[in-house]
């Protein structure tokens, strides 16, 4: 009977079809009810390898994996490819991980540029590999998140940026309107394995998983063909690393409601609301040395600061000022904007103006999707009339020459001599866009029907 048990928990763990359904473990939602702050118990931790390859949770990890999709590890397989990978060598994986000997690949490393300058690593693993972690996450976070500060909002089940953001926003109102805006230097890199492992084993007695993550946290990276050690960090682009990061900065929380602060967090992002610049002096003074000493992380003073609520961006997101704040969006925010639209409609492409727009859809439903919290969408008709006057730029561009561009024009029902106007006129590109010839030549609904979607909804 032994000898047939994997072949029985295979069968009903990946007889699966593709499915993009993702199942809610880090995704945004409304807020659960969390409860209090305890720590929770190892004493019936020592079997938690059984849970990580039960066939229930095997589908759970299985199902997420094939919605998140991704790039390929370094051995190239890609997530289309796992379930029938899956079917022919699980019972050996699965073996190896009850024994306590599986090895994970080293992760393909990959650095993408950040918004303010720089580039950040990232560590993509094997699918097989985002799927043992992803089985090992459902049950991890079923037991620890629960014992998560309320004032944590990053990377947990039904918890988002929004309600961080509205959390921030609550305290400014209550007059909290000086933040210690506290910055990680390279907090994923910088991860000390020795004191995340040992607040691991406060909450798993399996020394199995132990050594699982132990391996992953361990397994190396890859970078242009060679392969280097990796002593510190939780590299992004696992499922398991955002939980780490969480369990990592878990006794930050813990320290900050000691001492009574209101604070935000969302991973390593740390925003605390005090009364005054003095007591954000004080505070910035005390949390910093907790870190560094606590921690071993370091803060970046060039980024950290002390200062009034406005006039930093927490999430994308900034304030007003005064006694009723309201969410705007940071102007970092609306200049990254700016940058994609302009490479998404670059007007030297050769593409067609329904072509443009279809690649420009995609990026502007998801932008609205998060900045249409904002409450000041008066800022969000502005960006509509800023993205169809450079889509009118577009078309000017690509008409080229004078006789197209007056027929253009007059076709469209522009007045022949304003049509020889605009046409004639010195004025450079993004000047004539906003000429009344191509606002009538190329009106709102023109646009829509091509499916440019509306950020600001109420906007005509």
């Amino acid at each position: 009977m032994a000898d047939r048990q994997p072949n029985n928990q295979l069968q009903l763990a990946f007889d699966l079809s593709p499915t993009g359904e993702a199942r809610e473990q880090t995704s945004e939602g409304t807020e659960s009810a969390v409860t209090g702050h305890s720590t929770e118990s190892p004493t019936d931790t020592e079997h938690m390898m059984e849970e990580v390859c039960d066939p229930e949770n095997l589908k759970q990890a299985l199902k997420q994996v094939q919605a998140n999709q991704g790039s390929p590890g370094v051995d190239g397989m890609t997530v289309k490819q796992l379930p029938s990978y899956l079917k022919r060598h699980w019972p050996i994986h699965r073996q190896a991980l009850l024994e306590g000997t599986y090895q994970p690949q080293p992760v393909r490393r990959v650095r993408i540029p950040k918004p303010g300058g720089g580039t950040r690593c990232l560590g993509i693993p094997t699918v097989l590999d985002r799927f043992i972690q992803q089985a090992a996450l459902i049950v991890l976070q079923q037991r620890w998140d629960k014992t998560f500060s309320e004032r944590s909002y990053g990377f947990r089940p039904s918890r988002n940026a929004h309600q961080a953001v509205a959390q921030a926003q609550s305290y400014i109102a209550e007059g909290y309107g000086w933040v210690v805006d506290i910055d990680l230097e390279r907090f994923f890199d910088r991860v000390n394995h020795d004191l995340l492992m040992g607040r691991i084993a406060k909450r798993v007695k399996d020394k199995r998983l132990l050594r699982l993550i132990r391996a992953y946290l361990n397994a190396g990276a890859m970078e242009n063909g060679l392969v280097s050690s990796t002593e510190e960090g939780t590299p992004q682009g696992g499922p398991l690393s955002p939980l780490l990061s969480n369990l990592m900065l878990d006794d930050l929380d813990r320290e900050l409601e000691r001492r009574g602060h209101r604070f935000v967090r969302y991973a390593d992002d740390c925003n605390i609301y005090v009364s005054s610049f003095r007591a954000g002096e004080r505070v910035m003074a005390g949390i910093t040395c907790f870190i560094e000493r606590r921690l071993k992380l370091k803060v970046n003073k060039a980024k950290s600061a002390v200062a009034r609520a406005g006039r930093r961006k927490f999430l994308g997101f900034s304030f007003t000022l005064g006694s009723r704040p309201k969410r705007r969006i940071a102007t970092e925010a609306i200049r990254r904007f700016k940058e994609r639209v302009r490479e998404l409609t670059w007007r030297s492409n050769g593409i067609s103006m329904s072509s443009r727009i279809r690649r420009l859809r995609q990026y502007l439903t998801g932008w609205r999707g998060y900045f249409g919290h904002c409450e000041t969408p008066s800022v969000l008709a502005d960006l509509d009339k800023w993205v169809r006057r450079r889509l009118r730029c577009v078309h000017w561009r690509q008409w080229r020459h004078s006789r197209t561009r007056y027929r253009e024009l007059t076709r469209r029902g522009v007045d022949g001599l304003l049509a020889a106007h605009t046409v004639g006129s010195a004025c450079r590109y993004w000047r004539i866009s906003k000429s009344p010839a191509l606002s009538y030549a190329l009106p709102n609904a023109y646009f829509s029907e091509l499916g440019l979607p509306q950020l600001c909804l109420a906007a005509s």
